[in-house]
């Protein structure tokens, strides 16, 4: 969400203008992921749901779980962002108080814009990704006057030592601030419209704060940097597979022996709790994020100054992609059905008659919308790089 990619060691010599940095490169990858879920949702609803191994088919499964890997990442590098941002001002005092305003100013961004693009109406208050991070940001204000020992430490207990902590099941009045903070999803029934909180503040500010942390390997150089990162890569992924095997620890859904056969078993293997994010899918998804930043720092040619040019502009895409996604979807199912109807959250029993999923046609869509916002994109990164006006940096 912030950007501080000048901060990073590029390579000199001829090639040095071709090559972008792991950092935007991994993030742009993340938010064309990203894209597919939501569209997934809005184009291709299904009645059954994707993570359920014993009826959904391996390629439903394996389009949500591949999308597990965005929100990890993009908070990780949200808080090394902050650190490189940190690096170019005067002191921390005004790195914290942007970090206040911003934060507050994206959990306005939700609860406003978001949550309308996302179910037409107010039916619900959502809090997803765009609140959490926002909130992680406030906390973050104040993290970063903390040692670096001290916040590493605080930041790997909560990620490692939460499923010690108590949930707060079922969501009361007199538990609601501890169900924002931790558990989930957390849904309140408010009047008169309930509150769904799916993703909670501690565990993702823990990620945050984690990526924060690891700022300072993105200062080093490009040797050191890659083999901090694969060090840390296999290690999160090496603890993924010790505990998933022995489903000792780390995930309150065990894994288990399907019967539908042997890719079930695997695909079984693979479905960690993302709400709230537990011990074993931080594991997994920061795991292999962490080693695609050690393959991706200076990638050469089209396909990483593709992906550089969404990592670099975040919050436009973010906005941008729900506006092409939601919009589209509601035309199309005004044209299609005689009425608009938001597939992704309304109940089974009031979808249209000749409504039927298709997973190829929320792959075109996909295609297609990623496809229409390099241009946009690439115009407002120019138009940032050519303007500082305050008010870009809340953008």
């Amino acid at each position: 969400m912030l950007q501080a990619t000048t901060s990073l060691p590029l390579p000199a010599g001829p090639a040095a203008t071709t090559r972008v940095p792991a950092v935007d490169v991994v993030r742009g990858l993340a938010m064309v992921i990203m894209a597919l879920d939501h569209i997934r949702e809005f184009w291709c609803a299904t009645r059954v749901r994707p993570e359920d191994v014993a009826h959904a088919s391996a390629l439903l499964f394996l389009t949500r779980w591949i999308t597990h890997f965005c929100a990890p990442t993009f908070v990780f590098l949200a808080g090394v962002s902050i650190f490189l941002y940190q690096q170019k001002q005067a002191g921390r005092g005004k790195v914290s108080r942007f970090l206040l305003t911003r934060g507050l100013w994206l959990v306005v961004l939700e609860l406003v814009l978001i949550n309308f693009l996302l179910q037409w109406g107010y039916n619900l208050v959502l809090l997803e990704v765009i609140w959490v991070l926002g909130w992680s940001m406030v906390l973050l204000a104040g993290l970063i006057w903390l040692p670096r020992w001290l916040l590493v430490t605080l930041a790997l207990a909560m990620i490692a030592g939460q499923h010690l902590l108590p949930t707060a099941q079922p969501v009361t009045a007199s538990n609601l601030l501890w169900a924002l903070l931790y558990g989930g999803p957390a849904f309140f029934q408010m009047s008169p419209v309930p509150l769904l909180a799916a993703y909670t503040i501690l565990p993702w500010t823990a990620v945050m704060a984690a990526g924060y942390a690891a700022g300072p390997w993105f200062r080093a150089g490009l040797a050191q940097r890659t083999r901090w990162l694969r060090l840390a890569g296999v290690a999160a992924l090496l603890l993924f597979v010790g505990l998933r095997a022995t489903n000792w620890y780390g995930d309150p859904a065990p894994w288990s022996t399907q019967p539908r056969g042997p890719g079930y078993s695997l695909l079984s293997f693979l479905d960690v709790t993302k709400y709230p994010p537990s011990l074993l899918f931080l594991s997994l998804t920061l795991g292999v994020a962490l080693l695609l930043l050690s393959a991706t720092e200076g990638l050469p040619g089209r396909l990483g100054r593709w992906l550089s040019i969404y990592g670099r502009v975040p919050l436009f895409y973010f906005v941008l992609h729900f506006c092409l996604v939601s919009g589209g979807a509601f035309i199309w199912t005004t044209l299609a059905f005689g009425k608009a109807i938001n597939l992704s959250f309304a109940p089974v029993k009031d979808w249209p008659a000749g409504y039927h999923p298709s997973l190829l046609r929320a792959y075109v869509v996909w295609g297609c919308v990623v496809g229409l916002m390099y241009w946009p994109c690439r115009w407002y990164q120019g138009y940032k790089q050519r303007h500082s006006y305050w008010w870009l940096s809340y953008l």
